[in-house]
């Protein structure tokens, strides 16, 4: 497998490296112990914290992002703005920005949290599951992407008919329309019903 940094190890203050790892919760979202991240998507999956970021521009339109093929889960494919998972104790909101910042080089305007949603999403080409507590949120792009070629292998704004069209034939992230369906009401609210969302 590749070293990416969602595989890589990161160094600690003492110089040691730190696998990275993720919070395993219940099925209320209480935190129950944590896990190195690879081990929680290896079959049949733990449960994690996980999050997902759904930013528009002032016209409505959502940004997606392909996810550049050097990652080790869904290379290649496309999925909605930014998702991820909070280090353990960290909020799921600062995570969300944090990690926004990281992959597309922006700070989400408005962020705000959209619920959550369980799922447990199986991916057939890597073998590896998405089994996730996953906190949602909405915000505004406003300002010009600085995409990391090692997170993210191209972006689009899309409106809610493109997204149809592009999503039909596409390969898309396997959790992506189970996170947006979730997220709908809080994107209406944001971007107006006739935004089409």
């Amino acid at each position: 497998m590749p070293t990416t940094p969602a595989t890589a190890t990161h160094s600690s203050s003492d110089g040691t490296a730190d696998a990275i790892m993720l919070e395993l919760v219940d099925e209320n979202g209480t935190t129950i112990g944590t896990a190195e991240k690879l081990a929680a998507h290896q079959a049949p999956g733990q449960l994690h914290r996980a999050f997902s970021v759904f930013l528009f521009d002032e016209q409505g339109r959502l940004l997606i992002q392909r996810r550049a093929l050097g990652k080790y889960h869904s290379p290649g494919v496309w999925s909605n703005t930014c998702c991820g998972h909070p280090y353990p104790g960290e909020a799921p909101f600062a995570a969300a920005a944090r990690r926004t910042y990281e992959e597309l080089g922006i700070s989400p305007s408005l962020l705000a949290e959209a619920g959550t949603v369980r799922y447990n999403h199986p991916d057939p080409a890597s073998g590896l599951v998405e089994q996730e507590f996953n906190h949602l949120f909405v915000g505004l792009a406003q300002e010009a992407l600085k995409p990391d070629p090692d997170e993210v292998g191209e972006t689009a704004f899309v409106t809610a008919a493109e997204l149809a069209e592009r999503h039909a034939r596409a390969p898309f992230s396997a959790w992506f329309m189970t996170v947006l369906d979730a997220a709908r009401p809080a994107v209406r609210e944001l971007t107006g019903a006739s935004a089409g969302w």
